[in-house]
């Protein structure tokens, strides 16, 4: 399997957290931000997972190999796809999607869910449909709960998340309706941190939202109710 070429001084991975990092914005997806979760199984071993599709080039692809490679690539919605059968060739990973989502990857014959998977003791998946009809979050609760939000919730100017409408948006009531779901389903234990999957240029280096919960209650979900698409 053959990677694209790219110097090992290139940009590497961004730490997050001690076991989460986020990789360069790929152009594949049009910016999106992917993210590697390390984890381990019962029996120890690796077990770790891609959210969304980073660059399949040398320096990604050497880091990645260096932790253990990976088990699972979850896909959060259609945008993050991008040489999902190289990443999967290459690692020998399983990749889950939403099942909504899952004929754009007809090759490949994905694991899929409908409402929710659990994937370990500290990861699971949920549908969050909206920004396209299988859009879904990863939730890891480790250090004080992570939420990976793939395009259903973004960082806007000032870095605060907020969904947004855009042209391409499958459902935008439905979008709130599962964003504002959000603030039932964790609490300010539960939910510290949000992961985003594009726009981090707007976080000023960082890849997450802090104060996560706070940031979700803050939101004004009667005026975006009545938003008009920003692209």
């Amino acid at each position: 399997m053959s990677v694209a070429s790219t110097p090992l001084a290139a940009k590497q991975p961004q730490m997050v957290f001690e076991t989460i990092f986020a990789f360069s914005p790929n152009r594949e997806t049009l910016g999106g931000t992917a993210y590697f979760i390390q984890e381990q199984d019962a029996a120890g071993q690796s077990a770790n997972i891609l959210v969304d599709c980073p660059a399949l080039n040398e320096a990604n692809h050497t880091f990645i190999n260096d932790r253990g490679g990976v088990r699972r690539l979850f896909i959060t919605h259609r945008g993050g796809i991008a040489q999902v059968k190289e990443l999967q060739a290459s690692f020998g990973c399983e990749v889950l999607i939403q099942e909504q989502e899952a004929y754009l990857l007809p090759t490949l014959s994905p694991q899929t869910f409908h409402r929710d998977r659990t994937l370990s003791l500290t990861s699971r998946v949920f549908w969050s449909a909206g920004h396209s009809p299988g859009s879904a979050c990863l939730y890891h609760s480790r250090y004080g709960g992570v939420l990976f939000t793939g395009r259903h919730l973004l960082p806007i100017k000032g870095g605060a998340p907020s969904p947004l409408r855009l042209s391409k948006t499958f459902h935008w009531p439905r979008q709130l309706r599962h964003a504002q779901q959000l603030i039932q389903d964790f609490t300010p234990q539960t939910l510290s941190t949000l992961c985003p999957g594009a726009n981090t240029g707007f976080l000023r280096g960082e890849k997450k939202i802090d104060n996560a919960y706070a940031q979700l209650q803050a939101i004004d979900w009667q005026t975006l109710a009545t938003a008009k698409p920003v692209l």
